[in-house]
């Protein structure tokens, strides 16, 4: 949908030049005699470039509208990985880099929220959190305090994670799946 250039704000998806753009940034400008215009900061949504374009305030762009659906996480086989929407069944493949670096914590069963366009995935946003098992960890030194001093651990999943010193190997623990850092121990 055409929406005027100065409507435009974080976090809104155009499409510019034949490609889809997410806005990280706008500004309204005025400068001291001639038209105010806008300057938006945006970054492809495919490959993560990131570009400055100026509008008019009355010149229009284009506006697209993104889907939200609640998937589930069925399984992976090599880099793909396959999704089953909650409402109709479908089974939708995403590529791993569409995914990133929280591929890791992933596991079977688990909702997840998948933004496409035209039914291509975009992203895919995992629970904050996910409980998972150590099954290593380093040996408690003498002397450690708690609040101080974390250790290395490795978890059920292969990521290595710095938990406190009480924490054991067979203890589950939530760990945050935008940046793998220790939360607490789990009640489970």
């Amino acid at each position: 949908m055409k929406v005027d250039a100065n409507t435009v704000r974080k976090g809104h998806v155009l499409e510019h030049n034949n490609k889809l753009w997410v806005v990280i940034k706008s500004d309204l400008m005025i400068p001291g005699k001639g038209n105010a215009i806008v300057q938006i900061e945006m970054k492809d949504v495919r490959t993560g470039i990131k570009t400055n374009e100026r509008f008019r305030t009355q010149e229009t762009v284009e506006r697209v509208q993104l889907h939200d659906h609640e998937m589930q996480f069925l399984f992976s086989s090599g880099e793909d990985y396959t999704f089953m929407d909650q409402e109709n069944f479908e089974q939708l493949v995403v590529p791993r880099d569409i995914i990133g670096d929280s591929h890791v914590f992933l596991q079977e069963g688990m909702v997840c929220n998948v933004q496409t366009y035209e039914g291509a995935a975009l992203s895919v946003d995992l629970p904050s959190s996910v409980v998972l098992e150590i099954v290593e960890a380093d040996p408690v030194v003498k002397g450690q305090t708690a609040s101080s001093s974390y250790k290395p651990a490795k978890l059920s999943n292969g990521v290595r994670v710095m938990v406190p010193p009480f924490i054991e190997s067979g203890t589950k623990i939530v760990v945050n799946t935008s940046d793998g850092s220790y939360i607490e121990r789990s009640r489970d």
